[in-house]
């Protein structure tokens, strides 16, 4: 008996030996050679984990998906986070970019001439896989996915391709919560965002070049863009760092794009997300494109002026998925593997609304205009002056423009704007937490200035009124104030705005 038991774990364990095992996803690490840094020789080194789906080889090629940190992070190694992509028949490669995890050089934040070629280095890396479609010699099927500055990577890869080879190997991108323009984000109107470069500055102000972290800085320390050496240091710096820049060349990106951008982001506000759907996509690639707006992304608090916001992305569930990055892969799949997901919305905005629901608008024209008053406002110090604009029931989306003759007293005056929601003047609040600035270098006598208010996407309900709020300090900006306190005084205004249907 008992050798008969043995022969049958003889014969078991020979039959396990010879049937092969279930096939797994694997995982490779490994670095390319990348553009020296200024002044030297010696290759920067752009660390990555390349994860290839157990599915792909070949003869079963894969399309790959490109994916990012935000700043002051490093590249993803675990499988786990990518399980839903390996699922779908997606390889992943995650990257360090320059100067954060295992990446050698110094962070030029998406210069095309540093960051954009890291990123076509891992292109060219990923040309040369087997496994991975290629749709001709040296062009891979690849998509890109990340936020924040692992939105940015997307962008300044892509442009750096159209601007160097005249087309982009990238087939389709899926961006979140990135900019358009870095400077105008960090300080629009040269009026410091102080309270997120701290925040910045503190995850990462150590990889940036010595001037430049010198200058930010400074740019912290005041509140307004630096004069001098330190300020064109970091007006170089900045130049080319975005779609923004890109765009004024006469470049704009042929490739399908799924935008998420947070509305009550008060760093890379939706203004920022607007910018890059209008005028970094040809129409035809907009056509092919979703702009999805939800209460989310980088958010603080607006206190000062109070704000408010319903967190939530309720567009991503109407357009059938339960969060962004499902509706990423269900995107992916449709423009990279040409599989049937259903997906619909294209060309449109879908924008949460600040009280969380979904508003889905063709077109964000400015087509209702309400003239002002004068507005007396003071600057520096003081409560905030709300003018009623509007009674509910009204809808307001996309980004209205402030037009107004300008009179200042005090130099370096600076007033913050936003549409807000009440049932009063006192009760009024920041509709998604977001003001802009208004800064006047020198003194205003009836100057005439057009500025963006924040873009927002907000139901007024019956008993409620839409007001313009002109605060003389705001939170986000601390510190950021004239030397006395003063008064901003606008005459002959007129609000434009977006009144949705």
């Amino acid at each position: 008996m008992r050798r008969l038991l043995w022969l049958v774990g003889v014969v078991a364990l020979l039959c396990s030996s010879v049937v092969p095992a279930a096939a797994a996803d694997t995982v490779s690490n490994g670095c390319v050679e990348s553009v020296p840094e200024p002044g030297t020789t010696t290759p920067v080194r752009i660390c990555y984990s390349l994860f290839k789906p157990a599915t792909a080889s070949a003869q079963h090629t894969v399309p790959l998906i490109f994916h990012s940190h935000g700043w002051g992070g490093s590249r993803t190694t675990d499988p786990a986070a990518f399980k839903a992509w390996l699922d779908a028949g997606f390889g992943v490669l995650s990257f360090d970019q320059r100067s954060f995890g295992q990446s050698t050089g110094v962070a030029h934040v998406m210069n095309p001439d540093y960051e954009g070629r890291d990123v076509v280095k891992l292109v060219d890396l990923v040309a040369g896989l087997g496994w991975v479609t290629k749709q001709g010699p040296g062009d891979p099927l690849i998509g890109a996915i990340g936020g924040s500055y692992g939105g940015g990577y997307q962008f300044a890869g892509a442009f750096t391709e159209l601007r160097d080879r005249g087309r982009t190997r990238f087939d389709a991108l899926a961006p979140e919560i990135t900019w358009w323009d870095l400077k105008q984000s960090l300080a629009p109107q040269e009026a410091a965002r102080t309270m997120w470069l701290s925040i910045l500055f503190a995850g990462g102000g150590t990889h940036l070049p010595p001037a430049v972290s010198k200058a930010f800085v400074a740019l912290i320390a005041t509140g307004a863009w630096p004069a001098g050496r330190a300020g064109r240091d970091l007006d170089a710096f900045f130049a080319h760092n975005g779609p923004a820049w890109h765009v004024r060349q006469g470049r704009k990106l042929d490739v399908p794009v799924l935008f998420g951008q947070g509305i009550s982001d008060n760093l890379f506000n939706l203004n920022q997300g607007l910018a890059n759907f209008d005028h970094a996509l040809t129409a035809r690639a907009r056509a092919r494109s979703i702009f999805v707006g939800y209460n989310g992304g980088h958010t603080l608090p607006s206190v000062v002026p109070p704000g408010y916001a319903t967190a939530g992305d309720p567009c991503s569930v109407a357009l059938g998925s339960p969060s962004f990055s499902n509706l990423s892969i269900r995107f992916m799949r449709l423009r990279l593997l040409h599989q049937a997901t259903g997906l619909t919305g294209f060309g449109a905005y879908h924008l949460s609304t600040a009280d969380g629901r979904c508003l889905t608008q063709r077109n964000l024209t400015l087509d209702k205009r309400y003239e002002l008053g004068k507005i007396v406002a003071p600057t520096g110090a003081g409560l905030p002056v709300n003018l009623p604009i509007a009674k509910g029931p009204i809808t307001i989306a996309g980004t209205p423009t402030l037009t107004a003759d300008v009179y200042t007293v005090i130099p370096r005056s600076v007033a913050y704007f936003a549409l807000s929601v009440g049932t009063s003047p006192l009760t009024a609040k920041v509709v998604q937490n977001n003001t802009m600035p208004l800064r006047e270098k020198a003194t205003a006598r009836g100057v005439r200035r057009t500025i963006e208010l924040p873009a927002v996407a907000v139901d007024v309900p019956a008993g409620q009124n839409l007001y313009l709020t002109v605060a003389p300090i705001a939170d986000m900006y601390a510190g950021q104030r004239g030397p006395l306190p003063g008064v901003m005084m606008l005459k002959n205004g007129t609000l434009s705005v977006h009144a949705a249907r």
